[in-house]
């Protein structure tokens, strides 16, 4: 059919929201990706490091949900790869231990299987949480302050805050139950009486499958093959939203100054943009879902990528989760929350590459440092994480400005609301992090579902 289409933003929700929209209206839809930034990935991007492809971003989907890897079989891309296999591990009470298994993010199905992260007495709050009153959820509850009652510091502390500082890059204690551990509010809402029941009802064992998938010449190629589906403009601002009778209008600005854009018409209008922007463009047009965007906090965060001469040992582990408390032998705080030992993960030959995650919400300190400087406390941290001393053959900053979403306690509700609100305007939807995960299988389900909701309703106006 013909329609005019206009998707704001160039990452992967809006990258999957036009590969969508192509395949649903057909070849006779104009689809226009608008991103203000000189490319189009948002937080996937892969560069050149010691002459080897490596992602800077995020590095590899959750191989258990089905979209990403949906997408890859849709574009025909090879080159699927799993990791090796090799166990993480966390930087817990001064001691790098291996990451127990039988959890739900830390939360332990049976007290037993985190006795080697704690301390007699840390373990003993958590075997006795599951004797403590009945847990009974009204509504969210903060994750933090609820853990802290439940099974004590340590546990909280030592694993569950490593844990998912890892994927929001914030504080378990700004982070709702119902938002990041959306299994054990089922459970308790199912009638679980403690989060340890909870636990034991959604913990599986082990399948041996893998858990996470990537391509082995880095994820641009899937930036790539999605953005053939639209017509892509990078460094364009959308400035303002309007409707325009049955349509809308976008005011457009260059990145670049100096450069005037002419106005955007289009039938049908995805976001797929960061709260900020999301809450800007909404204002006038649905001030409700405005206003739930101005409640999201973004943390930032900066990925350091090192390349070591071929044969350089590190750890036979996976990676290393580091907790927000934990300092160094010479007293300073580590400045990474986590390492991965690519190499090591993903059994990669060549240059022995390393990727080093700085950046917690609400704690900036290391991202105000240059990059060179950044470099050298990453490589103190790694000599001591990892016994690595050797010089980096090569090194990549990339810095996430606002990268990652928090979901603070009511987080669900406001998500319901903002798409409660957006829903009640035709020929509108949105997607992104902001609403149902951070993961890349994540976004790229809601950029599915927008397309699907505007496509819809452009075929029932025909």
């Amino acid at each position: 059919m013909t329609a005019d289409v206009a998707v704001v933003g160039g990452g992967i929700a809006g990258l999957a929201a036009a590969h969508r929209l192509r395949a649903l209206l057909g070849p006779g839809a104009r689809i226009v990706v608008l991103e203000q930034s000189d490319r189009v990935g948002g937080k996937l991007r892969t560069v050149d490091i010691a002459g080897t492809r490596f992602d800077v971003g995020a590095e590899a989907w959750l191989n258990r949900r089905p979209e990403v890897a949906d997408l890859v079989a849709e574009l025909g891309l090879g080159g699927v790869v799993h990791p090796t296999g090799a166990r993480s591990t966390v930087r817990a009470g001064a001691t790098t231990r291996p990451i127990p298994g039988g959890t739900m993010l830390g939360l332990p199905a049976d007290p037993a299987a985190v006795a080697d992260v704690l301390s007699a007495d840390g373990l003993r709050r958590v075997e006795a949480e599951a004797g403590l009153r009945p847990l009974r959820l009204d509504g969210d509850a903060p994750l933090g302050p609820l853990l802290r009652e439940r099974y004590g510091d340590e546990l909280t502390d030592r694993l569950v805050d490593p844990l998912l500082g890892g994927v929001y890059a914030g504080s378990v204690d700004g982070l709702g139950l119902r938002a990041t551990m959306a299994p054990i509010a089922a459970a308790l809402d199912a009638g679980a009486t403690s989060l340890t029941e909870a636990a034991a009802r959604v913990v599986r064992p082990a399948t041996g499958e893998p858990v996470f998938a990537t391509l082995e010449t880095g994820l641009s190629g899937l930036v790539r093959g999605l953005a053939a589906a639209a017509d892509v403009r990078t460094g364009t601002v959308v400035r303002e939203l309007e409707r325009s009778g049955a349509g809308w209008r976008l005011a457009l600005g260059a990145a670049a100054p100096g450069h005037a854009l002419p106005d955007l018409r289009a039938d049908a209008v995805v976001l797929a943009v960061p709260a900020p922007s999301a809450r800007k463009l909404l204002a006038g047009v649905v001030p409700e879902a405005s206003a739930a965007y101005a409640r999201v906090q973004l943390a930032s965060m900066a990925v350091v990528a090192l390349a070591f001469p071929e044969g350089t040992e590190l750890p036979g582990t996976s990676g290393v989760l580091v907790g927000a408390g934990e300092r160094r032998a010479d007293g300073a705080p580590f400045a990474v929350k986590a390492f991965t030992y690519s190499a090591t993960k993903w059994g990669r030959g060549g240059p022995v590459l390393v990727r080093g995650s700085v950046g917690r919400f609400g704690d900036p300190g290391a991202l105000r440092l240059t990059d060179d400087e950044l470099v050298r406390v990453v490589r103190a941290d790694l000599a001591e994480l990892a016994g690595v001393t050797a010089g980096p053959l090569d090194a990549v900053v990339q810095r996430w400005g606002g990268g990652l979403p928090q979901y603070a306690v009511g987080h669900t509700d406001l998500v319901a609301g903002i798409e409660r609100a957006v829903a009640a305007t035709p020929g509108l939807a949105v997607a992104g992090a902001t609403l149902h995960g951070v993961g890349l299988p994540a976004c790229a389900a809601t950029g599915d579902a927008a397309a699907r909701r505007v496509a819809a309703h452009l075929l029932a106006a025909r």
